[in-house]
């Protein structure tokens, strides 16, 4: 019988072949930097921002150690089984434009995801990347968490403000080595394709697909239609929803939209919230 990683092969990804792919005099990507291990690489990509590294830096790893995600939360992921990694930007927009980007991120990962794997992913507010549940394989009852993204700034050098986003996507785990029940896999989901260089080139070519546009339109999504398409894969828009806020605050309500700010509309209990930060929880039928 075949062990594990014949069936489902975990080879490393090709640095030549991504930049090669990617880099190009006058496009977004400057270069491709594939690394064996790191502890997180929005943290490396940061740290590179303060020392002057260009927008258009990608960083990704093989290995993540230490990764890190909303509300302090820490995972490690497997070597050579997910897709992580982080780009720099430098975006000169409107500071409440920035909130847009890591949707970008979100947008670019589901269209990759659908196009590379056949996976049928979506867009839960912010932009963590589920599986719905009438979607996924076998009787499952619960949405699973694809992917997470997180965006952090770097204020070192006010005028040239770095943007670092970054993702972590589940590509060929198996249940044991996913860290929560709800986190799920391209591979658990049946997908078509596990190709980690596949994926990270196609995820890129659709960030900068839409980000290009954004960046030109002064960061307006309305504009350069980012607003419209994310809020089609978006499917917390209309659902119930209890949210867990910063400081221990609980909303309650349905989602009504996304603003022209990338801020959740929420119709709660004392009318209508916009917020820019928060753990969602769709709320199911009589839940």
């Amino acid at each position: 019988m075949p062990s594990d990683t014949e069936t489902f092969p975990r080879p490393p990804l090709d640095a030549a072949a991504l930049n090669a792919a990617l880099v190009r005099p006058g496009r977004m990507w400057r270069g491709v930097d594939v690394v064996p291990a790191v502890g997180s690489t929005n943290s490396e990509l940061v740290a590179r921002s303060a020392t002057g590294a260009p927008h258009g830096s990608v960083l990704v790893t093989e290995h993540q150690t230490a990764g890190r995600g909303r509300l302090g939360r820490v995972f490690t992921t497997p070597d050579r089984a997910a897709l992580t990694f982080s780009v720099l930007l430098r975006p000169r927009v409107p500071t409440n434009a920035l909130g847009w980007i890591p949707v970008i991120m979100g947008v670019a990962a589901v269209t990759a995801v659908r196009r590379v794997s056949g996976v049928a992913a979506v867009l839960k507010w912010p932009n963590d990347l589920l599986v719905p549940a009438a979607e996924r394989a076998g009787e499952a009852e619960e949405d699973g968490k694809l992917a997470g993204i997180l965006s952090e700034a770097d204020f070192s050098a006010p005028d040239a403000l770095g943007v670092v986003v970054g993702i972590g996507l589940n590509v060929s785990q198996d249940r044991s080595e996913l860290p929560v029940d709800t986190a799920v896999s391209l591979r658990g989901e049946g997908a078509a394709s596990l190709d980690r260089g596949e994926l990270l080139t196609e995820l890129l070519r659709e960030f900068e697909e839409l980000y290009t546009p954004w960046s030109a339109a002064g960061g307006d999504a309305g504009a350069c239609g980012l607003a419209a398409a994310y809020r089609e894969l978006c499917v917390t828009i209309g659902r119930r929803v209890r949210v867990h806020l910063p400081g221990d605050g609980l909303l309650e309500g349905v989602a009504a939209g996304v603003d022209g700010d990338a801020r959740l509309l929420v119709d709660g209990p004392e009318g209508r919230t916009a917020l820019s930060a928060g753990d969602v929880v769709h709320v199911r039928p009589g839940g």
